[in-house]
């Protein structure tokens, strides 16, 4: 299968909030979008410094990865950051690849939003057999 990729938006959740909380307004709402590699095969979302920036997230700890070519390294995790894709979305953390690096979209928010690879299309899709929202397992 080749590389995917699908538009992602990521909003600083804590901007969210403090709109609703009408301490910030909407348009004080920090959000990017970006075409952003998925793969299935990492479990975390990981964007690079440059995104942490514009979205202003906030460190929460430093947490050890491995890498493709079996590397272990250390890297910043920030969030929450809200996910959206087509009608769904997920809160999660990130870790923070250095530089511009590309950022890339793990299971476990492609999880939280019910979406999947189609792998005859090679693109995102949301889960067909939920096409109104995501649907998750709680047993």
């Amino acid at each position: 299968m080749g590389l995917v990729y699908a538009e992602i938006t990521l909003i600083n959740a804590v901007d969210m909030g403090m709109a609703k909380r009408n301490l910030i307004g909407e348009e004080e709402i920090r959000e990017v979008k970006i075409e952003m590699m998925v793969d299935s095969g990492a479990y975390e979302m990981a964007i690079n410094e440059s995104l942490q920036e514009q979205l202003g997230l906030t460190f929460i700890e430093k947490r050890k990865a491995i890498l493709a070519d079996g590397r272990i390294n250390e890297y910043d995790v920030v969030g929450p950051i809200l996910v959206k894709f087509a009608n769904r979305t997920a809160i999660c953390s990130a870790m923070v690849l250095p530089g511009n690096l590309e950022p890339l979209l793990g299971a476990i928010p492609m999880e939280e939003m019910d979406v999947m690879i189609h792998p005859r299309r090679q693109e995102l899709i949301i889960n067909p057999e939920h096409p109104e929202g995501a649907q998750l397992s709680m047993k």
